[in-house]
């Protein structure tokens, strides 16, 4: 079985990736955030995203860059650009739900033109020195659009498709459409891989339990909340509170060291989704969510690892 961490933008960067792999052990593959813009043809990448690809950075891990674009021709020539680089496989985004990436039509919302999307990926698929895998929704406003695409995916030849079974309006609310993955599992000629709300090992089991010829879950928000998720999915033990400070403390010097005064603010970030790792949410989020200096985010973090208990099983909420 895969186990691979989802693309969160603005979180799951190098340094989470780094980070969590030390402390909690690698997973078979990470995502990167989205990489938009994407470099004009003839450019390299800029100096975000060339941190976020540089090889150095992500040494001894299995990472696979995700592009977001509707731009045959610059899809290609980032393409090249990371084959040079030594990378193996390169991942569209079609599932981003965000309004103004919707409304350039890119993300999910390629997904709202069927003719458009299968030129796109016929001409890239073509052209790519590297295999196309796809992030996909299942459409923009309902299920009745994926048998379309699911058809349309089919066709074209892509190397995975990995499916998180919501629509762009649901965003991350309601709960996934299992039913469009297992039909995804029995149509597809190419491997395919779920995304979608697997937040503890009851829920990978029961995925299993209904879909046994799974070979690939993508795990998002659980590992934010739990970054031991993947360990406790394969046997292992289930996280300490221990460890989840030295996570913590190893992140916001990785940030601290890259980015100054702004690691409070990256930390944060992971705070929105990490405080459901505690029995009381509530209370850490007071703790700190109005914070902005340094020596006041580290005295709040120190307060909530001396005071504040694990959740019996974290999940996101």
């Amino acid at each position: 079985m895969l186990l691979s961490l989802a693309p969160m933008e603005g979180i799951t960067g190098y340094a989470f990736r780094r980070v969590h792999a030390e402390i909690f052990g690698a997973l078979d593959r990470y995502y990167t955030p989205f990489i938009s813009p994407l470099p004009k043809v003839g450019a390299p990448f800029g100096k975000r995203n060339s941190r976020e690809l540089d090889p150095e950075n992500n040494q001894g891990l299995n990472v696979v860059p995700q592009l977001l674009t509707n731009d045959a021709d610059r899809f290609i020539w980032a393409a090249g650009l990371l084959a040079d680089m030594g990378y193996k496989e390169v991942n569209l985004n079609l599932g981003c739900p965000s309004g103004t990436v919707v409304a350039k039509e890119k993300g999910s919302g390629l997904l709202r033109n069927p003719n458009r999307l299968e030129a796109f990926l016929v001409d890239v698929r073509e052209r790519s020195p590297l295999p196309i895998s796809v992030k996909t929704r299942v459409g923009i406003e309902s299920d009745d659009e994926y048998d379309e695409l699911l058809a349309l995916f089919c066709r074209c030849g892509i190397a995975e498709l990995i499916v998180h079974p919501r629509v762009q309006k649901d965003f991350y609310d309601g709960t996934p459409r299992q039913e469009l993955y297992g039909k995804t599992l029995e149509r597809a000629p190419f491997p395919v891989a779920y995304n979608g709300d697997i937040f503890t090992q009851d829920d990978y089991g029961a995925l299993l339990a209904a879909y046994p010829q799974t070979r690939h879950v993508m795990l998002g928000r659980g590992i934010l909340v739990n970054p031991a998720l993947a360990r406790e999915i394969r046997g292992g033990e289930i996280l300490a509170l221990t460890e989840l400070k030295l996570f913590h403390d190893k992140l916001y010097e990785t940030y601290t060291n890259d980015m100054g005064g702004n690691a409070v603010f990256r930390m944060k970030e992971w705070w929105s989704y990490a405080k459901c790792a505690f029995a009381d949410p509530s209370s850490v989020h007071r703790a700190i969510r109005k914070l902005r200096r340094a020596d006041e985010y580290e005295t709040a973090a120190r307060r909530i690892f001396s005071t504040e208990k694990l959740a019996d099983s974290p999940r996101f909420s």
